[in-house]
């Protein structure tokens, strides 16, 4: 009965060597909360903004919400001058001159949706135990900068990456003894 028993682990031990051990590498998701799952979606929403008509509300009504939007950066004229600091003013476009004039009833916003997925793919043993990691990254990020003078939009901008595929490779000939290495070289530098 013994002997059965050690026979069947033996074979559930062989038997998961040659599954996908795939599947017990560690994966990832970082989504910054947003009504839109596609960058298609956030851009449509971003040019469907009208410098010198739409308004906060109206900015909320198409999911740049000011108020309970997460990950949002808000930023005031001063931080808007120095983030063109260098530039001469009279090449900067009319809503940003706009913005710079009117101080205080200046503010502008930041929003930067994103979904982005990453998952460790290749050989389980190798990548346990430090010799190769391979990461694929896939998703988008959407960037947008909304400058508001008094409440209407007075500049907008906006960029970002539709699609993400990204495959990292890493390589630890040491293995598991790479990362003590690797203190070791940082501590002598």
């Amino acid at each position: 009965m013994r002997s059965i028993f050690i026979k069947k682990m033996l074979l559930l031990l062989l038997l998961s060597t040659q599954l996908g051990c795939s599947t017990l590498l560690p994966r990832s998701k970082a989504v910054t909360e947003s009504p839109w799952e596609q960058y298609e979606a956030a851009k449509a929403s971003y040019d469907s903004i009208t410098v010198g008509k739409t308004t906060v509300e109206d900015l909320q009504k198409i999911g740049f919400d000011i108020k309970s939007s997460p990950n949002i950066k808000i930023l005031n004229y001063l931080d808007i001058a120095a983030m063109l600091q260098g530039l001469p003013s009279k090449d900067l476009d009319p809503g940003l001159q706009a913005c710079l004039r009117a101080r205080s009833d200046c503010r502008a916003y930041v929003f930067e949706p994103k979904r982005s997925y990453s998952k460790r793919v290749g050989n389980f043993w190798l990548d346990i135990f430090n010799f190769k990691r391979k990461t694929h990254e896939t998703g988008w990020r959407f960037k947008a900068l909304v400058v508001f003078v008094n409440h209407h939009v007075a500049y907008k901008l906006s960029s970002g990456e539709p699609k993400i595929d990204q495959m990292t490779d890493q390589v630890n000939p040491l293995g598991p003894f790479q990362a003590p290495a690797d203190i070791f070289t940082k501590a002598l530098f």
